[in-house]
């Protein structure tokens, strides 16, 4: 796979075609990485403690790395 951890770069095809990120997490044996600001779904989290109240969160989702492209390589 030729995008590592650390890496910036930005995505090529999808619903987030076009933005820029790091790659916070890369998963080789399935061919995915995670790249931050990028294929964003919001979280649901129940409450730990009765007295605090559950929240929305939101997590980076992996995208296949064929549709990324490290920065200054995009095909336009």
């Amino acid at each position: 796979m030729h995008i590592k951890k650390g890496d910036t770069v930005i995505v090529i095809a999808g619903s987030d075609k076009g933005k820029k990120g790091k790659v916070v997490r890369s998963i080789p044996k399935k061919g995915l990485v995670v790249v931050d600001g990028v294929n964003m779904k919001k979280k649901h989290q129940k409450s730990r403690r009765q007295e605090r109240k559950g929240q929305v969160i939101d997590i980076a989702m992996p995208i296949h790395a064929s549709n990324v492209a490290l920065e200054g390589r995009s095909k336009k």
